[in-house]
Parts: structure tokens; C-alpha cells; sequence
């Protein structure tokens, strides 16, 4: 009997980029932890800044997209404060993707090695690729002259990337990818989904209420039409179910002898949840001084990582972090 030996085929050689990539350093599992908060840092900080520039009425301080007026891409000093303060927050974007671009690339480096960190390509990829979607989105802001069901979507996406970099400063505490252990305690787990669904409801309300409020980023801006006091109604209705819902989540977890980090990270939520009511109430009560408006958007950005984080405790149990 005779036997035929099938040729093999090579394994095709790395492309450039590859080659590229396994020349660099490998980062230690406490670069990556530090990388994935400056993920978290950055993403919550363009909120802020954004929302800096329509609480200055500097929505169009820079009237075109890509560039900032015909002819210059960068502001021009004709164009004054506005224009400055626009176009600042453009070049902020660049520096929330150069660390996206750094997460990534330190993570695919782990790859090349014998501690691979498979578990955190997806986030690591979703916060990169979204920069220029994001980018974008702002421009078609300002084509439209500031609509604010698109200023709204534009917030809801930052808010998004919010959650994700959480996930991810999570995921990179895992010494070396190791998955820990669930909570394994489904109903609790679905309770901790619903508080971060509700508190998704719960902010994209918020962005509603500031739709159709006066701070539009530019004075001549449209607004919803909505009746603010309706919609800002329907938006403190939304805040005291999420902290209804919240306390139940912290009693459940202490019921069942609070595992792992699940009651304290529902005490944190509901921190946050009870001085974000209070701002907005304020801030209402005092018709939106821009200083309050401001920090009730950092509120937001907190309000979901800890929800983020609450949802993220009830299912796994803390890691325990590589020296």
C-alpha cells in the first residue's frame, strides 16, 4: 500500500502592518490598564468639551466641515472666540483617537506574544473605528445647522463609547485575559441590565430636554418644538424610576450577601444618580445657568459608567489583578 504525502502550503508571511506591530514593545498588563482608562478619561472628556462649546453659543464658531470656514481649515481670528473655541474641540478629537489608536495597537502587539489579549480586541476596535464616525457625525451637525435631534444622536454615541471604554477598563484589571468567575446569580444579573437600560432611557431623555431647551450652540440654532416643561417632566420621571430601581438593585445584592463588587458598585449608581437629581433640579429651578448645564452633562458621562459598571458587577466577580 503506498501512502501520498500531501505538500503543505507555508503560512502566508506577515503583512507590514504585522511586522510593524511586533517591532514595538510589549506593553505590561499595567500599561494596558493605564491606556484603557485614558480610553474612559478622553471619551467622557469630549462630552464635557462638547458641551462647552453649544453652552457658548460656539455650535458654529466653525460654519463648515471638514474645514472650519471656506478656504482654512483651521480657525481664522476674524472669527473670534467661537471660532477658537469650536475648532479646539475638533483637535480634541484627534487626541481621543491617537489614544484609541494606542489601545489598539498595544493590544494587537499582546497578540505577537504569550499572553495574548484576545478579550480586549473587540472594545479596543469599537473605540477607534468610532472616532471618525463620530467625527462625521459633528460635521453633519454643522451642515445642519445644529438640528438637534442630531446634536442629540451625536451625545447618545459619546455616551455609548462611555460605557465600552468601562467595559474595558474592567476587562484590562483580568491578569492576563484570565475570565473570572460569574456571579452566577441570573436574576440579579437581569436586574443590573434593566438599571442600565433604564438609565439609558434616563439620559437620552436628558438630551431631549436639552433639545429642546435654550442652551442650542448657536442663537439662530432650531429646537425640538417640545414643550420643555412636558419633556423635562418625563425626564424626572424617568430619573426616579432608574433610582427606584437602583435601591432594589442595592438591597437584592446585599439580600444575597453583596458578591463580589455588586452592592458597592449599586451604592456608587446610586450616588451619582441622587447629585445628578439634585443639579437638575437646581438647575432647573434656577433656569439652566450654563455652569450647572455643564456639570449635569459630566453627571450623564458618571451616570453611565457607574451603571455600566453596576451591570458589569453583577455578572462577574472582581479579578484578582496580576502583580
Amino acid at each position: 500500500m503506498v501512502t501520498a504525502t500531501l505538500p503543505t502550503t507555508p503560512a502566508p508571511a506577515p503583512g507590514r502592518a504585522a511586522r510593524l506591530v511586533r517591532r514595538l514593545p510589549l506593553p505590561s498588563e499595567a500599561t494596558l490598564r493605564k491606556l484603557a482608562v485614558a480610553s474612559l478619561v478622553t471619551q467622557a472628556g469630549i462630552i464635557v468639551t462638547g458641551g462647552a462649546v453649544r453652552l457658548t453659543d460656539s455650535g458654529l464658531g466653525c460654519p463648515d466641515w471638514p474645514h472650519c470656514t471656506e478656504g482654512s481649515v483651521t480657525a481664522t481670528r476674524e472669527m473670534g472666540m467661537h471660532g477658537a473655541i469650536e475648532f479646539g474641540n475638533r483637535l480634541l478629537t484627534f487626541v481621543v483617537g491617537a489614544v484609541a489608536l494606542l489601545m489598539l495597537v498595544a493590544v494587537l502587539r499582546t497578540l505577537t506574544s504569550n499572553r495574548p489579549r484576545r478579550d480586549l480586541v473587540a472594545l479596543s476596535a469599537v473605540l477607534l473605528g468610532v472616532v471618525p464616525a463620530q467625527a462625521v457625525i459633528g460635521g453633519i451637525t454643522v451642515w445642519t445647522d445644529l438640528n438637534p435631534w442630531v446634536v442629540m444622536f451625536h451625545f447618545l454615541v459619546s455616551a455609548a463609547l462611555v460605557g465600552v471604554a468601562t467595559v474595558l477598563v474592567r476587562r484590562t484589571q483580568r491578569p492576563l485575559g484570565a475570565v473570572p468567575e460569574r456571579v452566577g446569580l441570573p436574576w440579579l444579573e437581569r436586574l443590573g441590565l434593566l438599571t442600565l437600560v433604564v438609565t439609558a432611557i434616563a439620559v437620552y431623555l436628558g438630551t431631549v430636554v436639552t433639545g429642546s431647551g435654550p442652551h442650542a450652540g448657536d442663537p439662530d440654532s432650531k429646537r425640538t418644538g417640545l414643550d420643555v416643561a412636558v419633556v423635562t417632566q418625563v425626564h424626572a420621571d424617568s430619573v426616579l424610576v432608574l433610582i427606584g430601581i437602583s435601591i432594589g438593585l442595592y438591597f437584592a445584592a446585599r439580600t444575597v450577601g453583596s458578591p463580589g463588587r455588586a452592592a458597592a458598585t449599586a451604592a456608587v449608581l446610586l450616588g451619582v444618580e441622587l447629585g445628578q437629581g439634585l443639579i437638575g433640579l437646581v438647575q432647573y429651578r434656577l433656569e439652566l445657568p450654563e455652569l450647572l448645564v455643564g456639570l449635569h452633562m459630566l453627571g450623564a458621562a458618571l451616570m453611565v459608567m457607574a451603571a455600566t459598571d453596576a451591570w458589569y458587577a453583577t455578572r462577574w466577580l472582581p479579578s484578582r489583578r496580576a502583580a
